[in-house]
């Protein structure tokens, strides 16, 4: 898998995590699926991410 794919996998599964965790233990978690919605935007428009920085210096493809 190259590292555009584990990013995608990793957002998503992020969101699903906070959303079950607000639903069932507390609504502050909705908080990390705005950063997460925030870092995916700016992603975007920069074309750098964290997440990618650290994928690649674990030594996931590009």
């Amino acid at each position: 898998m190259t590292v555009e794919r584990y990013l995608r996998g990793i957002a998503g599964s992020f969101v699903l995590i906070s959303i079950l965790l607000s639903h069932y233990h507390e609504p502050y978690w909705l908080f990390f699926t705005g950063f997460v919605a925030v870092n995916l935007v700016q992603s975007a428009f920069t074309n750098w991410c964290p997440m990618i920085t650290f994928l690649k210096k674990l030594g996931v493809k590009g």
